[in-house]
């Protein structure tokens, strides 16, 4: 009978027995002592141990470079050279560039993982049984996956293969101790590769000496079964990869074309660019447009931005007053945008939005240049804020059909109302041709810097990691001298910046969520006092000061679980001090939304006080000397 060669296979990381083979086993105890360590440092301490890790990658990168090139000698010389250079050469590129590949980590991986998944689907056709070309065919296939899915979620990346280095070292380094251990009882000096194993040829000999052929044939089913079974699992999890993906991206809003300003627009700011269809609810009496207008954003530059307009069928004679209406945080990316939402122009996200309706006013409500429309979005700055929902009401007034007075009264909710004090500060440079009549903020973000103080006083939860990141990367891309590098930890900004890249309405906020816990036990993601340094500036730089020249209307709940209760008395305050004319709400048992929401008792005094001051009627607009 004439039997296949067999040969020593170098393929995946079958480098790591060779090299320790013939070692004594006191060095395969102190070796194997050593991996148990870093394998449960990289699991257990991801961020930590980041540095370590991409060490760790580089090294596993070129063993398996060379394991491509001396193992499997049945391969084309010019696929074990080519692989296993490419391996090598990304190996050393990571080791050379550590300073820069820690935050490149992710990316890097997925080449691995795609140069690993080409090099075992040529295996698979060019060498090997059955079982082993369709348990080759599936690792290639699987690493295919996976390297995609590694570009798509980087974030969540570091993580997952922290766990598989970690876990792989943590079982590499128990072998080895356990080997140490066996040779220590069996008496010997040194260790083979795998002590007390008998060898497939040994095995195979023994057969042929005894004419044992059954045992043989049933070993050889034994390991096909097995790596049908494995090549079935790493399918398994590819397809439900692959498939989880899709389900969280398939959730994200999709930002049309709509969006996509032309090549050439107006130089002029509030300038309207063109109206659109709205697909989400309408309210009842009501018609809502989408428009996209010239703006400018937080540092003075041109910038495109979009907005709703909500315009009542009935419609009095004369110009109809307006309310700028600023909406809340819903994220920071260009998805998160409220006119892409389906319920943006209900009650649900509006205030007394029927009440508006029925008295024929218009709604203008900005989405903010960055939403939507393509630019950096100005989270809690004011000035790139204000100009997005001042331009929107000036080009609004473009509109055919509709005719839009200078009467103005701007409202706001939690960053909107930051939004809205900014509006009506700059309004009389900005916008001189608008007739600001008050102010109205609920539960606002009045002051940036104080807010930071108190939301990083203790530890930051998942929530709070999140919310810092959209505060701290637009802060970092608007202003040059806020390095984002000093404010969180080495080797963090991919997941950083992924956080800021999905909206808490869409299910892939699920990876943001799941990767600031998976780091909550190891390190917090953010190093650096946000209230100290260029960014501690900047967010002094962003509170609203005044002066206003019309009276303010703020309201606030004392539940409210994001802004502290108190930061609002403050702020209200300190108003009270500089005499401006301020009219202060406090709803008891109300929290972050309730002053917002249908049923709220604050909505009808909001409709009254903005019916007095848009009718110029005097009513009571001062609590201060209360």
């Amino acid at each position: 009978m004439i039997r296949e060669a067999r040969h020593p296979r170098g393929t995946g990381w079958s480098i790591a027995p060779r090299l320790v083979h013939g070692a004594p086993p006191a060095a395969l105890v102190i070796v194997g002592a050593l991996a148990l360590l870093v394998g449960l440092l990289i699991v257990t301490r991801p961020l930590t141990s980041l540095f370590l890790l991409t060490v760790y990658v580089g090294l596993s990168a070129i063993f398996t470079g060379v394991a491509r090139m001396l193992g499997a000698p049945e391969s084309a010389v010019w696929s074990r050279v080519g692989f296993g250079a490419l391996w090598i050469v990304l190996g050393l590129a990571i080791l050379v560039g550590l300073g820069r590949t820690l935050e490149l980590l992710p990316q890097l991986i997925a080449v691995l993982l795609l140069v690993g998944g080409l090099a075992s689907l040529y295996d698979a056709f060019t060498r090997g049984r059955v079982s082993q070309r369709v348990l080759a065919a599936a690792w290639g296939g699987a690493q295919l996956v996976f390297g995609i899915l590694a570009f798509s979620w980087p974030d969540v990346t570091v993580l997952v293969v922290a766990i598989v280095f970690g876990v792989r070292t943590i079982v590499f380094g128990a072998t080895l101790v356990v080997r140490a251990v066996r040779a220590f009882v069996a008496g010997g000096r040194n260790v083979p590769a795998d002590v007390g194993a008998r060898t497939e040829d040994d095995g195979e000999r023994t057969d042929a000496t005894t004419g044992a052929a059954r045992p043989r044939r049933t070993r050889g089913a034994w390991a096909a079964a097995g790596r049908y079974g494995v090549a079935g699992l790493l399918v398994a999890l590819a397809a439900g990869g692959w498939w989880a993906s899709s389900w969280l991206s398939e959730g994200a809003p999709v930002v049309d074309a709509f969006y996509d300003p032309p090549a050439v627009v107006p130089y002029e700011h509030g300038r309207l660019i063109r109206v659109g269809e709205f697909a989400g609810q309408e309210p009842v009496g009501a018609q809502v447009h989408r428009i996209l207008y010239t703006t400018r954003d937080a540092v003075g530059q041109p910038a495109v931005a979009s907005a709703l307009v909500i315009v009542p069928d009935e419609r009095p004679p004369g110009a109809r007053p307006v309310i700028a209406w600023n909406h809340g945080t819903t994220g920071v990316a260009r998805g998160c945008a409220p006119s892409l939402r389906d319920a943006s122009a209900t009650k649900w996200a509006i205030p007394a939005l029927d009440d508006v309706i029925r008295r024929g006013w218009i709604v203008v409500a900005s989405d903010y240049s960055g939403q939507g429309a393509p630019g950096v979005f100005p989270y809690l700055i004011g000035r790139g804020e204000a100009r997005s929902s001042l331009d929107a009401v000036l080009a609004a007034r473009e509109l055919d059909d509709v005719t839009l007075s200078t009467r103005t009264v701007a409202w706001g909710h939690s960053q909107g109302g930051h939004a809205a004090l900014w509006m009506s500060q700059i309004v009389e440079d900005y916008a001189p041709d608008l007739d600001m009549l008050g102010t109205a903020v609920l539960a606002p973000a009045a002051d940036p810097l104080a807010l930071a103080d108190e939301l990083t006083r203790g530890d930051a939860g998942v929530l709070l990691s999140i919310l810092i990141s959209w505060v701290l990367v637009p802060y970092a891309d608007t202003y040059g001298d806020v390095d984002l590098s000093r404010y969180i930890a080495p080797g963090a900004e991919a997941i950083v910046r992924e956080m800021t890249q999905r909206c808490p309405s869409e299910p892939g906020v699920m990876v943001s969520v799941a990767t600031a816990l998976g780091v909550a036990e190891d390190r917090p993601l953010y190093v650096g006092d946000l209230t100290a340094g260029p960014l501690g500036r900047r967010l002094a730089d962003n509170v609203p000061a005044g002066p206003w020249d019309h009276p303010l209307l703020v309201a606030w709940g004392t539940e409210d679980e994001v802004i502290p209760p108190r930061l609002q008395q403050e702020f209200v305050d300190r108003l009270c001090a500089e005499g401006e004319q301020v009219r202060r709400l406090a709803y008891r048992g109300y929290d972050h939304l309730g002053t917002l929401l249908p049923g709220s008792s604050f909505l009808p005094v909001l409709v009254d006080w903005t019916e007095a001051r848009l009718t110029r009627t005097d009513s009571h607009v001062d609590d201060c000397s209360r």
